[in-house]
C-alpha cells in the first residue's frame, strides 16, 4: 500500500487517534519548534493541519502547507476555517514540489521524515534544500529510538502498529542522509525526552 493511500485510509481516524499524543506531548513542541519563523515560509507534509493555530503572526503573507494526501489536506482546510488562520494549503508531493529555486525563507516539516521510505529520505532533502533560500533555514522534526530500556521497550511494542497505521518508523536517523545533500546541521536537540528531536538544517549553497 502507498503512502497516500495509507494516509487516505486514516485520515477520517487520524485526529482521533492522535489526540492523547498531541495534548499530552505535541502541543508543547509545536509551539517551541515555530517560535522565530517568518518570511515564505512552507508547511511541508501538514497533515491535518496540527501545526496551523502555531504558523507565524510575522510570516510574510500565508504560510503554504503541502500534503501528498488529499483526505488529509480536507482535514486541514476545515482546520484553518476553524482557526482563522493564514495558509494556502496544496496537494503535493515533497519530493516534486512545483516551487522555484531559493523560494522559502523557512520550511517545517513536523513527522513528515518518519513516514519516508529510506529511499526517498534523500531526494526530500535535496528538494527542500532546492526550494529554500541560501540564508534560510529547514527545521525538521521526527523521532528517535530511545536510550532508556524501558522507553525502547515500550517503543518496540508500539513500531509495528506506528508501522501498520501510519507507514511510519521511530528509528528513520533523518541525519544519517545529511552526507548525501548539500545540507548543514547546525542544531540537533531533543525536545521531549530523548525520543522527539528537532534538527535545523541551512543549504549549503
Amino acid at each position: 500500500m502507498s503512502k497516500k493511500q495509507t494516509y487516505a485510509r486514516i485520515a477520517p481516524f487520524y485526529d482521533f487517534l492522535d489526540a492523547s499524543f498531541e495534548h499530552k506531548r505535541y502541543m508543547p513542541i509545536r509551539e517551541e519548534m515555530w517560535q522565530g519563523v517568518e518570511g515564505k515560509v512552507l508547511d511541508a507534509g501538514v497533515g491535518t493541519g496540527r501545526n496551523i493555530p502555531y504558523y507565524p503572526k510575522q510570516a510574510n503573507g500565508p504560510v503554504i502547507g503541502i500534503d501528498l494526501c488529499p483526505q488529509m489536506l480536507a482535514k486541514a482546510k476545515a482546520r484553518k476555517v476553524e482557526v482563522g488562520a493564514e495558509v494556502d494549503l496544496f496537494e503535493m508531493n515533497v519530493m516534486a514540489t512545483d516551487y522555484p529555486d531559493n523560494h522559502f525563507d523557512n520550511v517545517v516539516a513536523t513527522f513528515l521524515f518518519c513516514v519516508l521510505e529510506d529511499e526517498d529520505q534523500c531526494p526530500a532533502l535535496r528538494e527542500l534544500q532546492r526550494i529554500t533560500k541560501p540564508d534560510g533555514e529547514i527545521r525538521i522534526l521526527e523521532y528517535a529510538i530511545s536510550e532508556d530500556p524501558w522507553r525502547r521497550f515500550v517503543q518496540k511494542l508500539w513500531a509495528p502498529w506506528v508501522s501498520f497505521a501510519y507507514g511510519a518508523r521511530f528509528d528513520r536517523d533523518t541525519e544519517q542522509y545529511l552526507g548525501d545533500t548539500c545540507l548543514e546541521l547546525v542544531e540537533r536537540r531533543f525536545v521531549y525526552e530523548d525520543m522527539i528531536k528537532l534538527l535545523i538544517l541551512k543549504p549549503n549553497k
